[in-house]
């Protein structure tokens, strides 16, 4: 049982992986025993986040932007130089911007579809060769895409572009899962409150009051999520998009 549920030697890329959610991920793979690179936009926060991570185990840094597609070549391209194949791809980078309707301009519209769907697509394209050669017989290379509640409900917040982007990630993980199929799984994790830079601390505590299980997700839900899908217990997942939000979504 426990090998079912091991990602022992397995190599795993955390886009994101500095702070919030991400952290939360590429530390519990990290202790679970996998060999972790994270990714972020600022080489210097992205190397300090790395060490500070290695007191856990195997952790490495190769900073880039995701909102450009040359930047996502780039580190598949690096990410390759290092490393025969990758196991797990968790796409956790993110962005999100509101403004009133009135204001909503190009700008908070484009980078957060950049970041949120476009870097997704472009990120995984390029790493579809290293997952292929992770997959093993029962055992597929995982990509697992980070979502949110709000791609299925409409939140109090004029967050128009996020909200939209995610719906978009949830959909563009159906079809990728239908095409790299059988040896690449996509699913997504659709996340409801938790302590992030992303969530504001009221909005995140009128959330989980609302939530059945009346809490904000902590290290232990997002890591354990992730480590499902990516251990030998989810390999006959792919397709899915699973609410991790203390049942949010029964309330909307």
């Amino acid at each position: 049982m426990s090998a079912l549920f091991s990602v022992a030697g397995k190599c795993a890329l955390v886009t994101g992986g500095n702070r919030g959610v991400g952290l939360m991920i590429a530390r519990g793979l990290l202790q679970a025993g996998a060999r972790v690179y994270i990714s972020a936009r600022d080489p210097e926060v992205c190397a300090r986040s790395a060490a500070e991570l290695s007191l856990w185990g195997d952790c490495r840094a190769i900073a880039a932007d995701l909102s450009q597609t040359a930047e996502c070549a780039r580190l598949a391209q690096e990410l390759g130089r290092q490393e025969d194949c990758l196991h797990i791809l968790v796409n956790n980078a993110g962005q999100t911007l509101g403004a009133p309707l009135a204001d909503f301009g190009d700008e908070q519209w484009d980078s957060v579809f950049d970041v949120n769907v476009k870097g997704v697509f472009q990120l995984t394209r390029h790493l579809h060769r290293l997952l292929e050669k992770g997959a093993a017989e029962g055992d597929p290379a995982r990509v697992i895409n980070i979502g949110s509640v709000d791609g299925f409900h409409v939140p109090a917040m004029e967050n128009y572009s996020y909200t939209a982007s995610k719906a978009a990630l949830h959909h563009l993980t159906r079809h990728l899962a239908k095409r790299l199929g059988p040896n690449v799984t996509v699913n997504a994790l659709a996340l409801g409150p938790f302590i992030s830079a992303m969530t504001d601390a009221s909005i995140g505590a009128d959330m989980a009051a609302r939530a059945p299980l009346r809490r904000i997700g902590n290290d232990d839900d997002a890591a354990g999520a992730v480590i499902f899908l990516s251990a030998r217990a989810g390999a006959f997942l792919t397709g899915a998009v699973i609410p991790v939000d203390g049942g949010l979504i029964t309330t909307v």
